[in-house]
């Protein structure tokens, strides 16, 4: 019975000490969300104005200027961006991206993933690892960009997207990310980066537009679609970053909350055995007493 009572002793303090690290962690991701989610929902507004004047723009270009970005053609080489995080304890958050990443190269470029033509450009370890030790073709140089992240670093990221669609080496660009909704919720996204996709709008359609152009509308459009772009790729990765942190403050929030639990049925049952080892103790004792006496 003492050995049972030491063991369940051990159990608890074990679970203590767990639940002061998820305690820790929940709030380290707590403080990071915060600054993560400034950075998201103050660009979000920039970008999505942006890529609506965009769409505005490819779609309603009468051929009389050259779009090389939002040209379609034949898909035959295709590059998936999967953006991930570098450490793991935050639920289901990496998989999911994994997962849908799968999904997308099953639904929609199977044809080409058997034929070799599909590379992934991995943003975070966790994605890295996967695709890599999977034999997946992975571009191998920007997966550790969180480590420092930066508008002139994502650059670099996104402009292996737009060069390699310019040049040819892709006929398609998408964009696996989680989309940050709150600390409990992520949207997990597949969005076509390139060609730039038109949007069919009607005469009330938000989308139709006239714009004055200033300088030339051929000089303007080729020096703002790259950057727009980037723009919308920066938008990506801080969106996944702050639904990082929100998806580990939720599980470490759960996970303190288990312990917790665990802690609660454990007691019981320390105190039961601690209980029905007293009460043996006790009848032992008696029942000495009892034989001494007679």
């Amino acid at each position: 019975m003492s050995g049972q009572l030491k063991e369940v002793r051990n159990r608890i303090k074990s679970i203590q000490s767990g639940q002061q690290i998820t305690k820790a962690m929940k709030m380290v991701s707590a403080a990071k969300l915060r600054r993560a989610q400034d950075a998201i929902l103050l660009m979000r507004p920039y970008a999505l104005k942006l890529q609506e004047m965009l769409q505005n723009i490819v779609s309603n270009s009468e051929g009389n200027i050259s779009t090389p970005l939002a040209a379609q053609r034949a898909v035959e080489k295709v590059l998936i961006v999967v953006i991930t995080s570098d450490r793991g304890l935050c639920g289901a958050f990496n998989s999911n991206l994994i997962k849908t990443a799968k999904r997308v190269i099953r639904e929609k470029y199977q044809e080409q993933f058997e034929e070799g033509k599909v590379e992934i450009l991995p943003i975070g370890k966790k994605g890295y690892e996967h695709f890599a030790q999977n034999g997946y073709r992975v571009i191998d140089k920007y997966w550790q960009l969180f480590g420092s992240l930066t508008f002139e670093n994502v650059k670099e990221a996104a402009s292996v997207a737009l060069n390699g669609f310019v040049d040819g080496t892709y006929d398609a660009v998408e964009i696996i990310y989680s989309e940050f909704k709150n600390a409990a919720t992520q949207v997990y996204v597949s969005e076509q980066f390139l060609p730039i996709a038109k949007v069919e709008n009607d005469e009330n359609s938000k989308l139709k537009a006239d714009f004055i152009f200033e300088p030339q509308k051929e000089v303007l459009i080729a020096e703002l679609m790259p950057k727009i772009l980037n723009t919308q790729f920066f938008k990506a990765v801080l969106d996944s970053h702050a639904s990082e942190h929100g998806a580990r403050m939720t599980a470490m929030d759960k996970a303190t909350e288990n312990a917790q639990e665990l802690l609660r049925t454990l007691k019981i049952s320390y105190n039961r055995a601690r209980q029905a080892a007293i009460t043996t103790e006790l009848t032992e004792i008696v029942s000495g007493a009892a034989a001494l006496a007679g």
